[in-house]
């Protein structure tokens, strides 16, 4: 039907009726003068408090224009291969601290998901901790391991570790939370003990998106291991903050290449096994549903 075959009449009771549907209501456009306002003032403030005055923006960005033109051409200098060993010893910290965290996340998972332990009490305190640890940034635990246990990859794999405990537990938790149950309850009517329960009626469901997370924090902590070396735990970020502090811009730039290249093919790689993860367990999903189809259709 055409707008203009509706009869006026009817047009100014359903306006009566649903006034929201033909324009906001006075309080509606208040509010949201008043949001935009406060959003405007509070960028202003922002501005006005960092001085980011149009000068001081102007001669950034002629001294960025001199560094971009001293970055090229790139060169390693005379030390290309301790530059490859750097780079290797980043790789390996983002490594050893994804494996410790997956390692003790993958229990603490089950305990903070609501659907194994139900007993809130012993869960909630399991729920925060996981916020404690993702909450502070891993270049904070790196700072703090430093003092430890002094300058090195070590500090950085600890660092790395403590972070992505916090949030590969929550990860994992969300995860068994979401598990179908009709798998679940299929294992119970076996007569299976809470344990095989876990074992074989959650664990197959949840693994490829475990595994499917714990190759994206890799990914993720092989830039921030090069960010932890500029504070002292080892890799390339020692030698990339070193090279910036000695203004030595072409082996700058030769780093951040190097940098770049290596996060790239491990986001190729990491997207690869995601992806086949992810289809295998979608087709083990749909296999399942046919089974029992077929299981009720035969009753």
């Amino acid at each position: 039907m055409k707008a203009s075959a509706i009869d006026p009449g009817r047009i100014a009771e359903l306006r009566r009726s649903y006034p929201r549907a033909f324009a906001k209501t006075p309080l509606q456009r208040a509010t949201l003068a008043a949001i935009l306002i406060g959003v405007v003032a509070f960028v202003v403030f922002c501005l006005y408090r960092f001085d980011a005055s149009p000068e001081r923006i102007w001669n950034g960005l002629d001294r960025f224009g001199k560094i971009a033109a001293a970055l090229f051409p790139p060169t390693p200098g005379d030390a290309f291969w301790d530059l490859v060993k750097a780079m290797l010893e980043t790789i390996g910290m983002a490594f050893l601290g994804t494996l410790i965290a997956t390692c003790i996340a993958f229990p603490l998972g089950f305990l903070g998901a609501r659907n194994v332990v139900k007993l809130p009490l012993f869960r909630f305190p399991i729920r925060r901790s996981f916020d404690f640890l993702r909450g502070v940034d891993a270049l904070v635990w790196a700072l703090v391991y430093v003092r430890a246990v002094g300058l090195g990859p070590l500090a950085g794999v600890l660092a790395i570790a403590t972070t992505d405990i916090g949030i590969l537990s929550k990860l994992f938790a969300e995860a068994i939370e979401n598990v179908d149950r009709k798998q679940v309850d299929g294992v119970q009517a076996t007569g299976a003990n809470a344990v095989q329960r876990v074992r074989f009626g959650i664990v197959p469901q949840v693994l490829p998106i475990m595994i499917s997370n714990v190759l994206y924090m890799f990914e993720s902590n092989t830039r921030s291991a090069t960010i932890l070396g500029i504070v002292g735990a080892g890799g390339i970020g020692f030698h990339l903050s070193d090279r910036i502090r000695a203004h030595r811009w072409d082996e700058v730039c030769f780093i951040i290449i190097m940098i770049i290249m290596v996060v790239a093919l491990i986001d190729f790689i990491s997207h690869m096994l995601r992806s086949c993860l992810i289809k295998a367990g979608t087709d083990r999903a749909l296999l399942l549903e046919t089974y029992h189809r077929q299981k009720r259709g035969a009753r």
